[in-house]
Parts: C-alpha cells; structure tokens; sequence
C-alpha cells in the first residue's frame, strides 16, 4: 500500500470542501477517497489498484441524517452511511421492501455487512481478475488505452449486457438491483452545490470509457437514496444465482417488483445483476409484461427480450440461458407473494 494522508470531517460540507480541487481522469488516478467502511477501497488500495493520496474519512456523519433510516406514507430515505447491515434487517424495509432487504442479506459476509456502508456499495468496483491484478497489462478500466484482457482471457465471470469493445467487466453488487427496480433517486453533494438524480443515471455503461464508471464529478459525495412507495414495493424480491450459497458474487441475479390486479400485471419493474456492466433496467421485458396473465408463454417471451442485445464470449454464454431462467423465476415467486 502507498503512502496517503487521512483527514477526518465532521459534517459534509467539510468533506466536499476537503476534496475540492481533485482533477481526475479516472478513480485509480483521483487524489481524494472518501471512507467509510471501506471494505473495498482498502483492498484495492492494497491490491496497488487505486493509489489515492488523500482519504477523507466520513465515519463521524454517521452522527447526522446521513446515518438514518426513515420511512413514512411517502416512502423511504436511506442516508449513505447506513450500514448495510442496519438496513437488510429493518422492520419497514422487511416488511415495505423485501427486495432491498434481501439485495442486502444475500451479499457479503455478516462481518462486511456490520462495517460496509450503503453509498460505498453501489459505489464498489468490478471483480474482473484482469482489473485487480495489476500484473496484467491490458486493462481500460486501470490504464486507459491499453485493451481489455478479459477478451481472450478466461471471462465465465464476464458481461453479457452493455459490454463494448473496451471492456466487459461485470457490476458486481446486488443493492444498486434493488434501486434500480424500485425508481429510487439519489442525493448528491459536491462543487456543483446539491442535486437529486434517478439512481438509474449514476452508473455509466464502459462504451470508449470504462475508467469513467459513474456520473459523480472529483469530490462527490453521495448523501441518501430515496425510494417512492409504489404499489409494487410490498411485491417485490430479489433472486441472486451464484456458485456457492454464501458470500458469492452473482452468476446472474433480478430485482422484480410486481403490480398485480386480477391476475394481470399492471406494472412491473425488473433490474438484472451479474449479467451487465452496470445495474440493468430491463425495460423491454417489463413492456412484454404489461398488462399480461404470468403464463409460461408470456415470461417466456419477456426473457427473450431482458437478454435479445447480449454479447457473448468464448466462456459466458451460459450466462444467456442462466439470466433468462433467473428472471422468470423471481417474477414466478413474486407473483405468489402474500402480502
């Protein structure tokens, strides 16, 4: 690990202030970290992945709305620093909104879950093997310009929904599913002053720019998410296939939110994980679904269209039929929810 300077804030306003001035073309290059968990940042910093010179350490927000949890008739707020923990086992959101309370039991360890903070994890960086070691060469997302390893290399793990030609590393978290799936919005602070963003624009597919993984400017700060009470919260589920039962990163995952009526769907939201670069909105299924009896023929039809624009390689096309049978088993466990 190389050596940084630590400063500790205590509101976010001296946070914002601490990062001010960062200039970076990517997060391995970027002067200024904020911590708080940092159940991965420490690791990629060990790793010599990510090579900040400066951690500003948030934990004393924790303190302040930032560390809160509240739900009312309008919805839920989740301040950033949350533990995930926290989260996964309240009352409102196990009851209001199983999908972001099982996106959040299903990953990691208990231990991470206690330390890891909800802005850190949709935040938490690609598993790819190529991107975090270093002694690979050719990797966009480190060193921009160099080629994607994972191409030729062994890419079972890999995307299959908006890869480019640059890079196909996998989004490797579960919570950021849950988000997607239930509209949520995200608070953000920073130079620019405060601003709230649909989560669904904070992450960014690699296209020509896989080190430019999020739309958050240098010294950023992630301060809630917010998700509106819908009809489809109560409905809704999160079904993660992995290789082994416990702290596993997804094969293939879905976020459902259900809206039954009469047997029909009145509106559904789907968000697929471990299949994609990036959270995944699978708008065009959900079109197939409207309005529509859950019959085989119907799900089958909205499968084919979550995956119709998948690219596979030499090791990941399993992913294809793995993410389609995924998908329809959570929209067939969700409609038979009692709620």
């Amino acid at each position: 690990m190389r050596p940084f300077q630590h400063v500790r804030v205590d509101s976010a306003q001296a946070a914002v202030q601490a990062a001010a001035g960062a200039r970076a073309s990517s997060a391995l290059q970027s002067p200024t970290q904020f911590l708080a968990g940092g159940t991965t940042l420490i690791d990629l910093m060990k790793l010599d992945v990510m090579r900040p010179q400066m951690l500003i350490d948030i934990n004393a927000l924790e303190g302040t709305r930032l560390g809160l949890i509240e739900a009312d008739g309008s919805g839920l707020r989740l301040g950033a620093l949350v533990r995930m923990a926290d989260a996964a086992e309240h009352p409102a959101i196990r009851l209001d909104y199983p999908v972001i309370a099982q996106s959040l039991k299903f990953a990691a360890s208990q231990q991470l879950r206690n330390m890891a903070s909800l802005g850190g994890n949709v935040l938490q960086r690609t598993r790819c093997t190529y991107f975090r070691d270093v002694t690979y060469g050719a990797c966009n997302k480190r060193n921009p310009g160099s080629g994607c390893a994972a191409m030729d290399g062994f890419n079972r793990p890999h995307a299959v929904l908006g890869a480019s030609e640059n890079c196909i590393a996998t989004y490797p978290g579960d919570f950021a599913q849950a988000l997607i799936a239930l509209d949520a919005s995200v608070d953000i602070n920073g130079s620019r002053g405060r601003r709230t963003v649909p989560f669904a624009t904070l992450h960014r597919q690699p296209a020509n720019t896989p080190d430019l993984e999020t739309t958050l400017a240098p010294g950023d700060i992630i301060m809630s998410f917010s998700v509106p009470a819908r009809a489809w919260t109560r409905r809704s589920l999160y079904l993660k296939i992995r290789d082994r039962s416990s702290y596993e990163f997804a094969l293939a995952s879905a976020a459902v939110a259900l809206d039954l009526q009469a047997g029909k769907v009145r509106d559904v939201s789907i968000a697929l994980g471990g299949v994609a670069t990036v959270p995944w909105r699978a708008r065009e299924a959900e079109a197939v679904l409207k309005g529509k009896e859950l019959d085989h023929g119907v799900l089958k039809a909205a499968a084919h269209a979550a995956f119709a624009g998948a690219r596979t390689q030499e090791h990941n096309a399993f992913k294809v039929v793995l993410g389609k049978q995924t998908l329809i088993r959570a929209l067939n466990e969700a409609a038979a929810m009692e709620i």
